[in-house]
């Protein structure tokens, strides 16, 4: 049986609970059976068969008959290659990527904020890869991440309380700011220094530090990193990057002053 507790993104009408089922189906990252949707789902088995049908016919999701499974639809990805052309930083940010990658030979990482959430749109490998959580298209939490803290703390004050709000304050390690407080204290510094660290926050090991993108009017359209481990530089060490990083980061800015995003 799945969930009686309707999530607030199912709570927009028939268009919302559709939204939701066709997030449920994506974040399963491989093709999934109605069981397997049922097991998560808020909504009664007719309901929730109602929904799948209408996400299929319309194309955002597609049925394979053999296998009984469903899986983003083709439409889904025609929408995201619009998406990330009009709405992604990646595509102008692409050239000073590629530049910063090769001046420095640490992993790069893009992001762009959604409700107080990070979503990497694009990340550059180090001269020597080390595994870590972060890809392009994985989104991650705003309040342990260097890239989220650079955006979180330039937000207009009712924008960032509402990113505030929407943190989970999990511990993933003994580092972790674990509470608002903590991170609106932390805000004022970045603000102060132009830059947020990420003080192996999130994974044990991975430290970074991340500008924000700003557009002229102060505007918050991403976040720009260079991250590394704790073998190979100290935070003392990957600060004298800064430079590098903050000139990175205007490079962005000024080049997507001409290109079109959503409104925060």
């Amino acid at each position: 049986m799945g969930s009686m507790e309707t999530p607030p993104e199912a709570t927009g009408g028939t268009v919302g609970k559709a939204l939701h089922v066709l997030d449920m189906v994506a974040e399963k990252m491989r093709p999934v059976r109605f069981n397997d949707v049922l097991a998560n789902s808020p909504y009664p088995k007719a309901t929730l068969y109602r929904l799948l049908q209408t996400l299929t016919t319309q194309g955002l999701l597609s049925y394979d008959e053999e296998r009984q499974t469903y899986a983003p639809g083709m439409r889904l990805v025609r929408l995201a290659h619009s998406a990330w052309r009009q709405s992604s930083l990646a595509p102008v940010a692409r050239p000073f990527l590629d530049a910063l990658s090769q001046e420095v030979g640490e992993t790069i990482h893009l992001a762009q904020i959604d409700h107080g959430q990070v979503l990497y749109v694009d990340k550059r490998n180090a001269a020597q890869p080390v595994e870590m959580f972060s890809q392009a298209g994985k989104v991650g939490p705003g309040y342990c991440t260097g890239v989220g803290k650079a955006m979180m703390a330039f937000l207009k004050p009712a924008d960032q309380e509402q990113a505030i709000q929407n943190q989970s304050f999990f511990r993933h390690t003994e580092h972790t700011l674990t509470n608002a407080d903590a991170l609106r204290s932390e805000f004022a510094e970045i603000r102060e220094e132009g830059v947020a660290y990420d003080r192996e926050e999130h994974e044990p090991g991975i430290i970074c530090i991340a500008a924000p993108i700003l557009s002229s009017n102060s505007r918050v359209i991403g976040a720009l990193s260079i991250t590394t481990t704790t073998h190979k530089y100290s935070l003392e060490a990957l600060n004298e990057l800064r430079p590098l990083l903050l000139n990175a980061a205007n490079e962005i800015a000024q080049a997507a002053e001409n290109w079109q995003f959503p409104s925060s």
